[in-house]
């Protein structure tokens, strides 16, 4: 959280896994209801904003970490899906792939981010190949913060 607010600028944020009730959470930092969310969690935080999403909401969809580890039929639930229809919500799912003839467009656009300082983020690198089965369950576990890098041939100083 302060990371995010700090560092990245935003106005506020919570944390996720130390919260629980969702509903509460939103109806505090979201007392207007929600026009866009990013859904990359799923499960219950899912279940949880399809409660407050106002009408003709956005949410499009890159993952469900929360469910990820899990047998698809042991998966938790989303028993709210009615409020899509209810309310006209926007729910789509994306791949980064399917957009790759715009990534030049992207770069262009990404750099003047970069350059105005927009833009930043944090690298986490592991050393060598053998430290891919802990970096890999950094991602999972949040003890990492940003992008996770996985070093294989360090360069030599000449």
């Amino acid at each position: 959280v302060r990371l995010v607010k700090e560092e990245f600028g935003y106005d506020d944020a919570f944390n996720y896994n130390k919260e629980v009730d969702f509903d509460a959470t939103l109806s505090k930092y979201f007392p207007n209801g929600i026009d866009i969310y990013l859904e990359n969690v799923g499960g219950k935080m899912l279940e949880a904003v399809l409660n407050h999403v106002n009408p003709h909401a956005r949410i499009p969809v890159c993952g469900m970490i929360s469910q990820y580890n899990q047998i698809w039929t042991e998966r938790e639930g989303v028993r709210n899906l009615l409020n899509i229809v209810g309310k006209e919500v926007r729910m789509e799912g994306f791949l980064v792939g399917s957009y790759l003839d715009r990534f030049a467009d992207f770069t262009v656009e990404m750099e003047g981010y970069l350059k105005q300082g927009k833009i930043s983020s944090k690298i986490k690198i592991y050393e060598g190949i053998q430290s891919f089965a802990e970096s890999l369950g950094s991602l999972f576990s949040s003890s990492n913060f940003g992008k996770v890098v996985i070093e294989v041939n360090k360069p030599v100083n000449q």
